[in-house]
């Protein structure tokens, strides 16, 4: 056996042995890069080679040791230690060992790579996406990670350990896990015609790998802020009339809504996948003239609505991937002779690549895939649904534009599917209107990072209880902007769905229509949606937190309290951002030590184990807000932007301090990539008996921004009071009159302030 050669190299070590070679390299203190192969180095990760995940990082200081049989490389935070039988240790800043390899791992390409390491007595496992529905922890589980249609939608080869760590494999092929099925003493990944390729990601707690996974896979998008409001998708047998009626119907009937759409019945051949796909000529001409103005769409978009519409692919969209890593291809295929490019009616088999097909009906070399749709964004479109007809299918005798076989495509084809809809859309807005727009798409499949372009809706799998498990299960993974197809004929459905990072509604042929489940649903129905409305000063600034942070919008009890067994196995509920915790399809809730408040009611309740709260009849489930927390309100709206943003209502929750940061921007562009938004942090304490709750002066501004707003902060949970100062001054109780002003109301202080700026403000209630 030859020796072992070990040699510093950038931000870390290689290790080079018998024609093999390992590699550490750390992309940031908490985040450790770890390579190996057999004979030459492989081609880069198409991964990284798209730009779906980071690719250039900053130089990291580290200390490397390297000694006769090992070689060690540390930062601040963690230390990577490769022993001269290739296996690794991984070991906190404090000498903790995170995570040990059990046996010297298979390095691929041939047959692949297989990872395995020791597995504590204790450790417990949470990610993996969408590919189960029953649990949220996997100790113990075994399987493969490969998007089917339904049965996996969204699997993602990333795990988070209670032992402090995250590990992420870096591959698009099919990744084969055991978590400790076949033994008590290790776990694996491994993978066929693979390299090793992995992330070592340092927490200790697991919001902190979060925030670190997606400082490689990318931060969640910000969505436009009307994305959060109601969404309502039409029946497939819609025409223009049955449309433009719903629109009217929803404000008729004071229910609010945002997004609407039109399933696959607005094109002429149903499940069109070409780019040549036109209106229903039978159920919406679209007149040649004014085609931005006099059609159904525009009839839509002067009640406040954002139409959309749903899409199936098949288009080979590796072509643009391509022109976009190398520019220079675009002027390269321009001077291609056209029958080079072997297109053919069918797909046209070349014998000198084993039978693979080449291209398809479909493809146009030279177009980008959004090019078709622009036309469509023109008369009015604000969004697509990307549906998971055809990205989700394999195609085992295809070869695609790259070069690339289904082994290697099929898991990466949806991540390219959105980054394409996010770009094209962004791309086609700044160039034909001047200013590029935000578009919210939305998909059922994707992979590692699709966090970064999309909000995902659980397909054709219901609004129920294992909807909500795999939506754990995604923000557990590192994307939380998902939603179901809500159960509207349900109170338990509609509470579901409704407290969801986004809300949406299929009509599913009259099967769903608010105004057709009778008096009494119609009613819950409305008061959820309009409670919604009210919390979208809330749910954007906690979808800015994300943007931020990757903290996603919906947390899974593990998230917060992984060291408790008991969040495992809370199935039935999360927290909707810090402030509010939501409980689903179910009466009994699991409340962490500590002060609670029931939303609903009013009651104050202690935490520690599992309780009943009350729920009163009309509303369909268990929702909380933890002592400390804080809720900004906004008014009853019909929908984003029918009213300036000019009046905020703070819910103060008492019994612990918290603070939260208020987001503003303008809810539509990207303008907030370049320092054009507002912020404000709001905070309250515990104060001599009394509470007291600040807003700090606003800081920044973007267009449109309101200088004065009507203001109320209201106090929950206080026994009493016996008087309110507004910055240092005392202030009348009265229900009416002048303000600033104070009451009381179903035990709650409500201090009426008055239309004020964005200065500091103070309120003291003793």
């Amino acid at each position: 056996m030859s020796a072992m050669n070990a040699e510093p190299i950038e931000s870390g070590l290689s290790i080079t042995r018998d024609g093999s070679t390992i590699t550490v390299r750390f992309l940031r203190p908490g985040i450790a890069r770890i390579r190996g192969w057999e004979g030459d180095e492989p081609p880069m990760s198409p991964l990284l080679r798209y730009g779906l995940w980071r690719r250039d990082w900053p130089e990291v200081e580290v200390e490397t040791d390297l000694g006769a049989r090992t070689g060690t490389v540390s930062t601040e935070l963690m230390s990577v230690r490769l022993y001269g039988d290739r296996t690794l240790g991984v070991q906190d800043a404090d000498g903790n060992e995170l995570l040990r390899g059990h046996e010297p791992p298979m390095l691929g390409p041939d047959p692949g790579f297989r990872a395995r390491f020791e597995l504590s007595a204790d450790e417990r496992f949470f990610g993996l996406g969408d590919q189960t529905r029953d649990r949220i922890e996997h100790r113990g589980t075994a399987g493969d990670l490969w998007i089917r249609n339904v049965e996996e939608y969204i699997p993602i080869p990333f795990i988070i350990s209670t032992r402090g760590y995250g590990l992420l494999v870096n591959t698009t092929r099919r990744v084969f896990y055991d978590l400790g099925a076949s033994s008590d003493d290790w776990f694996d990944f491994e993978c066929e015609d693979e390299t090793l390729d992995l992330y070592v990601i340092y927490g200790p707690e697991p919001a902190e790998v979060i925030d670190r996974y997606t400082q490689v896979t990318g931060r969640p998008f910000l969505p436009p802020r009307w994305g959060f409001g109601l969404w309502f998708i039409c029946r497939t047998q819609a025409d223009a009339k049955e449309f433009t009626d719903t629109c009217k119907t929803f404000r008729d009937e004071g229910i609010p809504c945002d997004a609407i759409g039109l399933e696959p019945g607005w094109m002429e051949r149903n499940y069109d996948a070409s780019v040549e796909k036109q209106w229903s000529d039978e159920r919406f001409r679209v007149p040649r003239y004014d085609r931005n103005k006099t059609t159904f769409f525009a009839a839509a978009q002067r009640m406040g609505f954002k139409p959309g519409l749903w899409l199936c692919n098949d288009y080979d969209l590796s072509y643009e991937e391509e022109r976009r890593v190398d520019p220079d291809l675009r002027e390269a295929e321009a001077e291609r002779e056209k029958d080079t490019l072997v297109f053919a009616d069918g797909h046209e088999v070349d014998q000198n690549l084993q039978g693979q097909r080449r291209l398809d009906r479909l493809t146009r070399l030279q177009e980008p895939w959004f090019d078709h749709l622009q036309k469509f964004v023109f008369e009015g479109a604000h969004w697509f649904k990307q549906d998971g007809a055809f990205q989700c299918l394999e195609h085992p005798d295809r070869l695609w534009g790259n070069g690339m076989l289904d082994d290697q495509m099929h898991n990466l084809y949806p991540l390219l599917y959105s980054k394409q809809m996010f770009l094209g859309f962004r791309e086609y807005t700044e160039r034909e209107r001047g200013t590029a727009e935000r578009t919210f798409p939305f998909t059922p499949d994707g992979w590692a990072g699709l966090q970064r372009w999309t909000g995902t809706w659980t397909g054709d799998t219901g609004g129920g209880e294992e909807p909500l498990v795999a939506c754990l299960n995604l923000s557990l993974s590192g994307h939380g902007l998902n939603t179901v197809d809500m159960m509207v004929y349900r109170e338990d459905g509609i509470h579901f769905g409704c407290l969801l990072p986004w809300a949406q509604l299929n009509s599913w042929n009259y099967w769903r229509h608010p105004w057709l489940q009778g008096e009494r649903l119609q009613r819950i129905f409305t008061d959820y949606a309009r409670l919604r409305y009210r919390l979208l000063p809330y749910l954007y600034s906690v979808a800015w937190e994300a943007h931020q942070t990757g903290m996603p919008m919906m947390r899974p009890m593990p998230l917060l309290y992984p060291h408790d067994e008991q969040a495992s196995e809370c199935l039935h509920q999360f927290l909707l951002g810090p402030s509010l915790l939501v409980g689903c399809f179910t009466e009994e809730v699991w409340l962490p030590e500590g002060g609670w408040h029931n939303f609903w009611t009013g009651e104050r309740l202690e935490g520690g184990g599992r309780v009943r709260p009350e729920v009163p009849e009309d509303r369909g489930g268990p929702l909380l807000a933890p002592a400390g927390a804080i809720l900004p309100m906004g008014p009853r709206i019909d929908f984003v932007g029918q009213r300036p943003d000019d009046e905020l209502t703070v819910h103060v929750f008492a019994g612990a301090p918290g603070e939260l940061t208020l987001y503003e921007d303008d809810g539509r562009t990207f303008a907030f990539e370049q320092g054009r938004r507002r912020t404000q942090r709001i905070s309250h304490e515990p104060v001599d008996g009394g509470v007291r709750v600040r807003l700090d002066a606003a800081e920044g501004g973007f267009d449109g921004a309101v200088e004065r707003r009507e203001l109320t902060v209201i106090l929950h949970g206080l026994k009493g009071a016996s008087g309110v100062s507004l910055d240092g001054k005392p202030i009348a109780r009265s229900s009416y009159g002048p303000r600033p002003r104070w009451h009381i109301d179903a035990g709650a202080v409500v201090v009426s302030l008055g239309r004020r700026d964005m200065a500091a403000v103070e309120v003291l209630v003793s």
